[in-house]
């Protein structure tokens, strides 16, 4: 999605006063703004605190030390006081900054306190009408989140100032009237620019979770094309039945073993694993025995198999392993616990299986080649002498004799 569609997707859903409205929304977004709401209302506490101790210099070069300015000081320090009090709460507590009771409690003595300044000095009209214009810019830049709020403080403040005005001041009315208009066109300015903000911080926000949302969704589809991906691998290298590698991947395999084998000049053996009768028993008791059978001897294989060696289904009932650095003793020795592992074999579900045998042709690369096809040739052409022997026995192919050598069962 466009950014100027998330944004628009995102601004339908404020109300008049610039805020999610959905509560739950609303509230992620106070709880994500939480330090910096408490920040900012640290802010305003101590903008205010500052603001009345410092007009304490004004009163006094005003009015002189007396009663009236006694006065005036226990008011501004005790405000001053209540100001930085829920400062430091909100050090502590940064929750406090957008709970209603605490910062609704100390503006109402921020502007009562500010009002009450009025009475004490009636004569000083126009710098408590900056005052005012003062206090009400702080509210609407420092006291985030909480627009009607800050019309019903404003609104406090102007019937006060007003109130104020009337009661202890002689200003003719054009004047108090020009004090209103003032004090509304700071209010509609100070309104307009925190709506705006409202709007543009929760059109970000609400743009960052849809990102957020769209980066989850692409995160999850990478993952399953990944998994998916590892599927297909695994379907194309894996034999289904068995959970051995298959013809084309033992070939991929053998082939880097068979490039170590001629770069190193270690030995590499070949065996051809073919299981006695499966045919017959195929017939016998079903392929689905026959697939157990499978499953069964191929277990067998690779649990007599050491760590580098190779093993995968050539095809039917027949199993081909590849030994790098195995001399042909090791491979007749790796052929004959195969054979001995398979004769003990039992293969669940079935009782009246009979004895299962393999039998197994092993050949070596010779210094003379560089390709598997004349070794595989040999294990194969040993595999078949010794069905013709009788099977169940592990026969060796010796390329320097007229003859093939046999271990017997």
């Amino acid at each position: 999605m466009a950014v100027g569609q998330i944004e628009a997707k995102a601004g339908s859903r404020l109300n008049w006063h610039a805020e999610f409205s959905e509560p739950a929304a609303e509230a992620l977004f106070r709880r994500t703004m939480q330090t910096h709401d408490a920040c900012q209302l640290r802010y305003a506490l101590c903008s205010a605190a500052g603001l009345f101790l410092a007009f304490s210099l004004a009163d006094y070069a005003l009015l002189g030390p007396g009663g009236a300015f006694l006065s005036l000081l226990l008011m501004r320090v005790g405000v001053a006081l209540c100001c930085l009090a829920l400062t430091m709460a909100t050090l502590k507590r940064p929750a406090l900054a957008q709970r209603p009771l605490p910062v609704n409690l100390i503006c109402l003595i921020c502007l009562t306190g500010l009002m009450a300044t009025i009475p004490l000095r009636p004569d000083q009209i126009g710098i408590h009408l900056a005052s005012m214009i003062f206090a009400s810019m702080v509210l609407y830049l420092f006291v985030p989140n909480r627009f009607p709020w800050i019309l019903t403080w404003n609104a406090y403040l102007a019937a006060g100032v007003v109130t104020a005005m009337l009661i202890w001041s002689n200003l003719p009315p054009e004047l108090i009237f020009t004090s209103l208009l003032l004090l509304g066109f700071v209010n509609l300015l100070g309104s307009l620019t925190l709506t705006r903000l409202n709007r543009l911080q929760r059109t970000q926000f609400a743009s960052l979770l849809e990102e957020r949302a769209i980066n989850r969704r692409l995160q999850s589809e990478i993952e399953e094309r990944c998994q998916l991906e590892e599927r297909l691998r695994h379907m194309a290298t894996t034999d289904e039945l068995t959970g051995i590698a298959n013809r084309r991947h033992f070939f991929e395999l053998a082939s880097r073993e068979l490039s170590r084998a001629l770069r190193e000049r270690t030995p590499l053996a070949i065996c051809m694993v073919d299981i006695d009768h499966f045919k017959q028993l195929n017939d016998r008791h079903g392929h689905a025995t026959g697939d157990r059978v499978l499953a069964a001897v191929a277990a067998c294989c690779q649990s007599v198999l050491r760590d580098t060696d190779i093993i995968g289904r050539y095809g039917g009932e027949e199993f081909v392993l590849a030994l790098p650095n195995a001399e042909l003793h090791t491979a007749a020795s790796i052929g004959e616990r195969l054979r001995e592992k398979v004769t003990n074999l039992t293969v669940p579900t079935v009782d009246d299986l009979g004895q299962l045998s393999v039998t197994v042709g092993i050949s070596r690369l010779e210094a003379t080649e560089v390709q598997l096809e004349a070794s595989l040739l040999r294990a194969d052409q040993a595999l078949y002498a010794g069905k013709a022997r009788g099977r169940n026995c592990v026969v060796i192919a010796d390329p320097q004799a007229p003859s093939l050598s046999a271990v017997k069962a």
